[in-house]
């Protein structure tokens, strides 16, 4: 089976530093490549995930586009998958696999019916783009999935009568998490995301202060990576006057500070140190990569039961959650009696990249295979 698994032209894969999409692209190729699947990446050129086949149309990813006017920018995703068509032309592709928001899935439906089987992968909130999803019709030939069963309960009925089910996110760092060895846990908390108001940083740095738990916020302001990069930040970008109307005023340094962007193996340290990861939801957050990882690591969630939560968290056993925001600084305190070891071998059972790919192996067959009836339940 060769599949060309489009990842988009805004970031390498895998992604410098923050790039949800394109980690999800690097956490499920490998996996697809060891079950025999023949991968065409359609990405951008300074991609480094071994693929079978890669396909670029830009050297670098073009994320910083984003900021300039639609009138400047408006050609970017066009030119990217006009390569990717021109590619489905050879013939020899069994089925596509994009994550490309919006632009990806109506590709898909105007290839017509001689092109191959089509699986768009819904990342976001399916509120957005209502004029698409509200009349989509991809046909017999085009099929969406989500990546988590409260995401798709939102979607309009004409995107949802395409839905083939959910592939929950997976994460490397739970592959073997149930044989990692504990580590002792220092007595912060902390909040990993880009920071917006759907986050909810600024009720966890308040919190922070009312509860009397310490508190390290991890993730970008908009572009901005680096505390010292604010100092000359776009004051007209939403995620800016975010930062320094609600959450900036509760950083103090000391009980709550920002540690900006942090990756890789820094990342995974401050999580596996950490007493709980907090996510105070404001928003029904789809996937929850930062929650698989979080307990890939051993670190207990606490957070708001909305959007994908529940489904990832057992209450009681790998984190405490709550419908009241109030609540939070009370399951910080309390968190300290979730297990460690429970919260790896969940991740370990559910989150591994190996599972995910497994899921998405069984639905490319059934697309090739024009049986769209499976729901898969990740």
């Amino acid at each position: 089976m060769r599949v060309l698994v489009n990842a988009g032209p805004w970031l390498p894969v895998p992604p410098h530093g923050y790039g949800g999409i394109e980690n999800v692209v690097a956490t499920l190729v490998p996996e697809l490549r060891r079950l025999g699947v023949e991968v065409v990446l359609a990405s951008v050129g300074e991609s480094t995930l071994p693929a079978d086949e890669r396909l670029s149309v830009f050297g670098t990813g073009q994320f910083p586009q984003l900021q300039r006017p639609y009138n400047q920018v408006c050609g970017v995703v066009p030119a990217h998958q006009s390569a990717v068509v021109r590619r489905l032309d050879a013939g020899d592709i069994d089925l596509v696999h994009d994550h490309v928001e919006a632009a990806g899935l109506a590709t898909l439906a105007a290839l017509g019916p001689g092109a191959p089987p089509g699986l768009h992968t819904l990342h976001w909130d399916l509120a957005k783009h209502p004029e698409l999803y509200g009349g989509f019709d991809g046909g017999a030939r085009v099929r969406v999935n989500g990546v988590s069963a409260d995401q798709l309960s939102h979607a309009p009925e004409a995107l949802r009568a395409h839905a083939v089910g959910h592939v929950h996110l997976a994460t490397p760092l739970a592959t073997g998490a149930d044989r990692r060895p504990a580590r002792p846990k220092d007595g912060y908390v902390v909040v990993l995301g880009r920071i917006n108001p759907g986050k909810g940083q600024d009720l966890a740095a308040r919190l922070a202060h009312e509860a009397g738990f310490d508190l390290v916020l991890a993730g970008p302001v908009g572009p901005y990576h680096r505390p010292q990069d604010l100092a000359g930040a776009d004051p007209q970008n939403p995620d800016v006057r975010f930062w320094r109307e609600r959450v900036a005023p509760h950083v103090d340094g000391h009980r709550v500070r920002w540690a900006g962007t942090v990756t890789g193996a820094d990342r995974d340290d401050l999580v596996a140190g950490a007493r709980a990861a907090l996510f105070p939801l404001r928003w029904n957050e789809p996937g929850g990569t930062a929650v698989v990882e979080a307990l890939a690591l051993g670190t207990p969630v606490v957070g708001i039961a909305r959007g994908c939560l529940p489904e990832l968290v057992e209450h009681g056993r790998t984190g405490l959650l709550t419908t009241h925001e109030e609540e939070l600084g009370d399951l910080v305190r309390a968190s300290g009696a979730i297990a460690e070891a429970e919260c790896r071998a969940e991740a370990a059972r559910r989150f591994t990249p190996a599972v995910m790919a497994a899921s998405y192996r069984e639905l490319y067959e059934r697309l090739c295979a024009r049986d769209s009836r499976l729901a898969v339940t990740g």
